[in-house]
């Protein structure tokens, strides 16, 4: 025998009624909470700053910029130099082939195994996961991040700021602002005049 159609339109009636109530007790926790928030940020000074535009006005970060990529330019040269190299060799190695001992095939082979591994080696070494490139960029940007974090803070308290959020264009922390609260500029004449 089969549930009847009363005891059915209980069972709806009442998880109907679950849902519904669920749904109240989460919104209801949901205004709770960002009322609770509105409360703590009553009375709080907000503002925010553009990095980017900082990093790519500041006169200290364009030569770090510039120092920044001479190094890569003359560490892709040297990568580049290696490759052309093995290429090189390569193609002697396809020209000789033919009149090549099975020894002197094992040798060239092993050669060009051992450049094309010390040319990954390299790249490794200066372009990978925490290689020298993220070295040089933290010896160069490290003093000049640490300046514009001083200017910041500096900036937001003479300006009696609680907060101070970074609207940059590349990783945005803020996704709405108002421009009336924007201080990249005072943190930017801050750093141009050393003070």
């Amino acid at each position: 025998m089969g549930i009847s159609f009363s005891i059915w339109k209980r069972i709806l009636k009442h998880k109907l009624e679950v849902k519904v109530k669920t749904k109240l007790f989460i919104l209801a926790l949901f205004l709770f909470n960002a009322l609770s928030f509105a409360q703590t940020l009553n009375g709080q000074k907000i503002g925010f700053v553009n990095t980017d535009v900082i990093l790519e006005q500041f006169s200290e970060a364009i030569k770090a910029q510039s120092d920044l990529d001479a190094w890569i330019s003359v560490q892709t040269a040297k990568r580049d130099s290696m490759t052309r190299a093995l290429q090189t060799e390569y193609v002697g190695y396809q020209q000789k082939f033919e009149t090549m001992t099975q020894e002197q095939i094992q040798a060239a082979q092993q050669s060009l195994v051992q450049q094309e591994a010390a040319i990954k080696d390299f790249e490794q070494k200066k372009f990978g996961q925490g290689g020298e490139i993220y070295q040089k960029r933290t010896e160069l940007f490290g003093p000049i991040e640490l300046k514009i974090r001083n200017a910041i803070t500096e900036v937001a308290k003479s300006e009696g700021m609680n907060f101070i959020l970074d609207k940059t264009d590349t990783l945005p922390v803020l996704l709405y602002s108002d421009d009336t609260y924007d201080i990249t500029f005072q943190v930017l004449d801050k750093l141009k005049r050393g003070k």
